[in-house]
């Protein structure tokens, strides 16, 4: 009973402080007003005393909730808003416009608050997504063998130089000196804990880490540095296929990861890695226990040190790591996420009411 106490004293400081890494991990009923909300709701918090925890939204609607209208608990932490969704379908039907004021005029749409949103959604202002959709198609274009002064002018530069400087900044490199090999892209992806970012070429998945890890923005830029890639957003077949894994490993028929992953790192953290994906579901393993099974009994550092620079969440599976005293240890995404990873691996949910 202690135990389940401070569990819920632990949720509702996570409620008041509306954590990111607590999103998934329960949801919460409030007496008062008969809603459910989860833990990033922007309504008024209500009093200790109010509250019930639940781990599902199904819990909480059992125990005669109602879903929340303005955090909208049956849907995604993260759901595009009508907004968001408007504008993506408008630079969809055409991709080569500039966008000015009057076009957001002309669609009812306060241009300060399609910044706003598109920085939250996608960690780039409207126009910084729409330049990096044309700037995409401004590469295709080169790939196929067009003049880079027609696709210079499609792409609505009259300058040169504007235009090289502006697809340098977006893809890491002027257009003559991209090719297929040094295109990297990036998409976002919802899951039940909140959302991630992965990062992918054609052929495997480079990075997949959760929005809010702290660092994440260094870790981006290093694989753009060490790999020599434009990063840029959109979608490849490991993308589609890491995206489609998660979904079923969230619901809980999924037991191994099949999209093809490209390791970026020395040899030593390469084999760390390997041994990561070698844990079997629903077991942990030591530091200690990595390093035997590496034949370097004394390397439990260095394995610690690889464990944390691992870039691919979930799929390499460093959340099985904890400590020789059977304490979780640190994680990337945060040690709540560790857990509710590990019990849902082990198929043995909490209940905290």
């Amino acid at each position: 009973m202690i135990q389940i106490e401070e569990r819920k004293i632990e949720y509702y400081h996570a409620l008041v402080e509306k954590r990111t890494d607590y999103e998934g991990v329960f949801y919460v009923g409030v007496k008062s007003t008969g809603v459910f909300c989860r833990p990033t709701c922007p309504a008024r918090k209500p009093k200790y005393e109010n509250c019930e925890f639940y781990e599902t939204a199904q819990q909480a609607l059992l125990a005669s909730f109602r879903p929340c209208q303005r955090c909208r608990p049956l849907s995604h932490p993260n759901q595009v808003s009508d907004i968001v969704r408007l504008l993506i379908e408008a630079v969809e039907q055409n991709p080569e416009k500039r966008w000015k004021g009057y076009d957001f005029k002309a669609l009812s749409i306060d241009e300060s608050t399609a910044r706003r949103q598109f920085k939250k959604r996608f960690g780039m202002t409207f126009v910084e997504y729409a330049r990096a959709r044309r700037m995409g198609l401004a590469l295709k274009s080169i790939r196929s063998g067009e003049k880079i002064i027609d696709t210079q002018l499609a792409s609505g530069y009259d300058s040169s130089s504007g235009f090289r400087d502006a697809f340098s900044r977006i893809m890491g490199a002027p257009p003559t000196l991209l090719d297929d090999s040094r295109i990297l892209k990036a998409a976002w992806v919802d899951t039940r804990l909140g959302p991630m970012i992965a990062i992918a070429d054609e052929n495997a998945l480079f990075l997949l880490e959760f929005v809010d890890r702290r660092g994440l923005e260094r870790e981006v830029e290093r694989l753009r540095t060490r790999w020599k890639a434009a990063i840029i957003p959109g979608q490849t077949k490991p993308i589609q296929s890491i995206e489609q894994e998660l979904t079923q490993y969230f619901e809980g028929t999924l037991t191994e990861f099949r999209t093809p992953l490209h390791f970026i790192g020395s040899p030593f953290q390469r084999s760390v890695w390997e041994q990561l994906q070698q844990i079997p579901l629903g077991e942990t393993r030591s530091y200690a226990d990595i390093a035997l099974a590496l034949e370097k009994p004394t390397a439990y550092r260095a394995v610690a040190q690889a464990n944390g620079a691992n870039q691919l969440a979930i799929v390499v599976p460093c959340h099985r790591v904890i400590n020789t005293d059977g304490k979780l240890g640190g994680y990337g995404g945060g040690v709540v996420r560790k857990e509710w990873l590990l019990n849902h691996e082990k198929s043995d949910p909490q209940f905290y009411n």
